[in-house]
């Protein structure tokens, strides 16, 4: 099993305009959230890369990766129909090949010599199969996430066997039906925004396009059903995840990549300067 392509999805109303944002990256250099993507497919071994985008936006994504953008396809997302239909728009790209996903309003941060991407792919060519990366996450942020449950995989303290699949779980359902034996008290296996998904995951979401009672496709619904179809892990990401959407997500994306790049004592140094600052001007109020 060789993956050589990849799909970002970007087409969403309220993450369209993140992969467009400008940050410094660990390497000190400026780039759109969208090159950083890119470096992390490529890093992977991801020969060809699809970013699917809202009709229009096709020349500021190809401005926003620069010389990299001869390198991309750009596919519109027709209707604002689903995360799972945008995914859907690249069943011709991907054809009868496994490919890996990313979603475009999230940055990934490792510590590692590998990325997150490279790791998950790797694990995926091993095991022939399917496999999400997931993290670890605590239950008040579960209305954020699609979550899995399963079962470990022996010998590994990482990798599971993907038995149920829920999107945005409440904490009763998910307290029932997603407990996996290991994790603290209170977590749950929530997507990592990271997958590597076989061509039965496009069979699958066309079966929901098919079924007149779907109201929107969504890529958990897809990946439920693959896990009672064909083999389907979920990697354990020790890594961090960065909503962009989220309040302050640019910003705290930002700070985690400069405290894991070439800049990090200039940076540390930065902050506490800020942070010393600040307690001076609270003392000289104060007093």
């Amino acid at each position: 099993m060789h993956i050589r392509k990849a799909v970002i999805t970007a087409a969403g109303r309220r993450q369209r305009h993140l992969p467009l944002q400008t940050l410094i990256d660990r390497d000190g250099r400026e780039k759109s959230v969208l090159e950083i993507l890119v470096d992390e497919v490529f890093h992977a071994g991801a020969e060809e890369v699809a970013v699917v985008v809202a009709p229009g936006d096709e020349a500021r994504y190809g401005q926003a990766v620069g010389p990299r953008a001869a390198r991309l396809t750009f596919l519109p997302q027709p209707e604002p129909l689903g995360y799972g239909h945008a995914v859907y728009c690249a069943r011709d790209f991907v054809g009868p090949e496994p490919f890996l996903h990313l979603v475009g309003d999230h940055l990934y941060v490792s510590g590692a010599e590998r990325g997150c991407a490279r790791r998950l792919v790797e694990v995926a060519q091993a095991e022939a199969c399917a496999v999400s990366a997931v993290q670890a996450t605590r239950e008040n942020l579960l209305p954020y996430y699609g979550a899995v449950g399963g079962r470990r995989v022996p010998g590994r303290d990482d990798l599971y066997v993907v038995e149920t699949v829920i999107e945005k779980p409440t904490p009763t359902e998910a307290e029932t039906r997603l407990l996996v034996p290991g994790l603290r008290a209170g977590h749950y296996l929530c997507f990592f925004g990271m997958h590597v998904l076989t061509p039965t995951v496009m069979a699958l979401l066309a079966d929901q396009m098919a079924d007149a009672r779907t109201e929107g496709l969504t890529l958990s619904a897809a990946l439920a059903a693959l896990a009672g179809r064909e083999k389907y892990l979920a990697l354990e990401e020790r890594a961090r995840r960065y909503d962009l959407g989220d309040r302050y997500g640019l910003l705290t994306a930002q700070v985690a990549l400069a405290l894991s790049g070439q800049d990090r004592d200039e940076v540390l140094a930065r902050l506490l300067e800020l942070l010393a600052q600040r307690e001076l001007g609270a003392a000289r109020r104060s007093g």
